[in-house]
């Protein structure tokens, strides 16, 4: 396992998202009611990143994760798809902690 600092918390308004490219990993991380949440950018149906356009992963209420290809939408505390091609299957969620108010994610 490799730990890499995305950035800080604050970095990161509420109910938004930011994108990041670690080597070949893609995720982003999501803050939502001052927690956050961190999944590989990455649809369950075809594969494809989420985003249409950098950091925009959220739906036009910045209730659910959207997917730009197809419209799914994505629990924001689980990622469990409730809408969508991929109904029932989950984003990944990416293993990361909390370090002096920056954002540390685990990756293989």
């Amino acid at each position: 396992m490799t730990t890499h600092t995305l950035c800080a918390i604050d970095d990161i308004e509420e109910n938004h998202c930011k994108g990041f490219l670690l080597g070949d990993t893609n995720l982003f991380v999501v803050k939502k009611m001052q927690k956050v949440f961190v999944y590989r950018n990455h649809c369950p149906h075809l594969g494809l990143p989420l985003e249409w356009m950098p950091d925009q992963f959220l739906d036009n209420d910045k209730q659910y994760i959207q997917c730009a290809t197809h419209g799914a939408l994505f629990k924001i505390n689980n990622g469990e798809c409730i809408s969508g091609p991929c109904l029932g299957q989950q984003l990944e969620a990416i293993n990361f902690s909390l370090e002096d108010e920056q954002i540390v994610v685990d990756i293989e």
